[in-house]
């Protein structure tokens, strides 16, 4: 609940909070951040004697970055924080809470884009090579598979039930952000993977929780969690002694650098990865482009002696 001190300005804030919880369907995550964001923003206003939205300025808005820069916030940070303000402001235009957009005039810092990390083939081939001895290492080796195989984010890999695959189509069934459905190949190698998974699969149920609709399951019978799957990936790194700092969105870059790198264009990556637009696929020819540019570097044969 947003508590600035002022019961208005509470109201506009609880009110646009609703509308994209509701209508825009964002994720939990998204959400919060967003309701950290504008509560933040709602005590600035109040602190500062502008709890009438409507005479908010230009350089109030300033203002307010600069004091988020001065508490120590991060540049990644702070240009969440302006995303927020924008959304919120267009929204009280549009329900003409406001007449004037002041964000609309807004040019401060923009968030500088780093390109993703990604795995070379080697530290792939390491990753996915599982010594299958017990029950969860055919289990991690699924999930991994799949992580890679079908570019999946970790919330879409641990959100998956024995319902979402079809192997007789061989296709998987993905709720991404926003409850967005999409529907992603099963490859050849996921689908070995996952048929050996699915017969010890049993094993892990604990028949007093019930049987569970979870695909992945914990050593409690229970879906597994991000963090579990952040601990396994981060387990199986230092294992194969790979450098490169990996996280579970790692095998997803790694997913679209690869299909690109063979020739996919960018409309099929889009679809596969669940991208409402476009432009965030895009980043990924930054990253074939600098690969590029490496091995030119690299491999050139006219070379200062």
């Amino acid at each position: 609940m947003i508590d600035t001190g002022n019961v208005q300005l509470d109201l506009i804030i609880e009110d646009y909070l609703s509308y994209v919880r509701n209508e825009k369907k964002l994720s939990d995550n998204t959400y919060e951040s967003y309701a950290d964001d504008l509560d933040s923003y709602g005590k600035y206003l109040v602190k500062n004697n502008l709890s009438n939205i409507s005479k908010v300025t230009l350089k109030d808005i300033n203002d307010y970055i600069k004091e988020l820069g001065k508490n120590g916030l991060a540049p990644k940070s702070i240009a969440r924080h302006i995303t927020s303000l924008r959304e919120l402001h267009k929204y009280l235009v549009k329900t003409e809470k406001i007449t004037i957009n002041v964000m609309d005039n807004y040019t401060g810092m923009k968030q500088t884009k780093h390109l993703p990390t990604v795995l070379k083939s080697d530290e792939i081939e390491k990753i996915l090579d599982v010594n299958l001895d017990n029950v969860f290492k055919y289990r991690d080796k699924a999930m991994l598979e799949l992580m890679y195989g079908a570019g999946l984010r970790v919330s879409e890999l641990v959100n998956l039930t024995i319902y979402s695959i079809d192997l007789e189509n061989d296709i998987i069934l993905i709720e991404g952000k926003g409850n967005k459905e999409r529907i992603v190949p099963l490859n050849p190698y996921a689908k070995e993977a996952l048929l050996n998974y699915l017969e010890v699969r049993s094993t892990l149920i604990k028949t007093k929780n019930g049987v569970p609709d979870k695909l992945f399951l914990n050593n409690h019978g229970k879906g597994i969690s991000r963090q579990g799957f952040n601990f396994i990936l981060k387990n199986i790194l230092e294992e194969k002694d790979i450098k490169t700092h990996a996280t579970p969105h790692t095998l997803r870059h790694t997913f679209a650098t690869d299909l690109l790198n063979n020739g996919a264009d960018l409309k099929s990556i889009q679809a596969l990865l669940g991208h409402e637009d476009i432009s965030t696929t895009s980043i990924y020819t930054h990253v074939v482009d600098n690969k590029l540019k490496e091995d030119y570097i690299k491999y050139n044969v006219r070379k200062e002696d």
